[in-house]
């Protein structure tokens, strides 16, 4: 069997360049690295419902009375070794969901959101003492999905049949601080022995856990953490990012650098009962 000559498959014209990365893209995001924050628990938060139908059957008699439901939750994102990690809350160590909920029909969107995003991950302390909500950098909206009836599935479209989707869930970045002193805490001097610091960022109820997630865990992980969460590295991956370490330097931008030999992404528990994800991390089934 012959073989094609490599002068063949030689061309006369100049090879033509593609378009840099960074064309038509948005600008870099940088990301700061998860020592820049710590991280503490606060009063349990119980859950409104005790039971996925009784979830719906407010949802239906929200419907009813003020139309459709408006929610909003943050994709909060900080680095470990050069990698993304997705801040994200587990609930009876089985259900994830990302920090925010649904706003109230007189809420502000915007405005609304920060506030319940103030209730899931402000320090213990701040609100109801006079103080104003926490000064979260709400960026760009990166997805919406939409329930069209009063059942638990949710889309990213409008499916063709429905003209009244009963409730719009949108997915923001949040843009989080250089360090834990902002948004939270800037301008605030209280001392404290227990969680209200300066240093202190994010707290989260004792029922709940934090984590960080890797996208790598996130990715085509629908059986683990469905279809919205494990979507998130998709919607992300129109970004450049920027890694900058504890001192403030870039230490690597996308397509990034290598991490320390032997690391390998995995979900850390930030704050909340971690004792279930420790056992599950040591064994090797996490």
């Amino acid at each position: 069997m012959s073989t094609i000559p490599s002068t063949v498959l030689q061309s006369g014209n100049p090879p033509t360049i593609p378009l840099p990365f960074s064309s038509k893209q948005p600008e870099k995001v940088t990301l700061y690295p998860l020592s820049n924050y710590t991280f503490g628990v606060k009063e349990t938060q119980p859950e409104e419902d005790p039971s996925v139908i009784a979830r719906l059957k407010r949802l239906e008699e929200h419907f009813a009375e003020h139309g459709m439901r408006r929610t909003c939750e943050g994709i909060l994102v900080c680095h470990e070794h050069n990698h993304p990690h997705i801040l994200m809350l587990q609930i009876a160590n089985a259900f994830f969901k990302l920090p925010g909920d649904y706003l109230r029909p007189e809420d502000d969107e915007v405005e609304g959101f920060k506030a319940r995003l103030d209730e899931r991950l402000a320090p213990v302390g701040r609100i109801g003492e006079g103080e104003e909500a926490g000064d979260w950098e709400v960026g760009e909206c990166l997805a919406q999905w939409w329930r069209p009836n009063f059942e638990t599935f949710m889309y990213p479209f409008v499916p063709a049949h429905v003209t009244r989707p009963k409730e719009c869930k949108k997915l923001y970045f949040i843009h989080l601080p250089k360090t834990s002193t902002c948004p939270l805490h800037a301008g605030t001097q209280k001392p404290s022995l227990t969680l209200y610091t300066e240093t202190e960022v994010l707290s989260v109820p004792k029922n709940m856990k934090l984590l960080a997630v890797p996208l790598f865990e996130l990715y085509d992980n629908t059986a683990r953490y469905g279809p919205q969460l494990s979507a998130i590295p998709h919607i992300l991956s129109r970004y450049n990012f920027q890694f900058v370490d504890e001192g403030g330097n870039v230490v690597a931008m996308t397509p990034g650098a290598g991490a320390p030999a032997g690391y390998v992404p995995k979900t850390k528990v930030l704050a909340g009962d971690d004792t279930d994800m420790n056992e599950n991390e040591e064994n090797g089934t996490q």
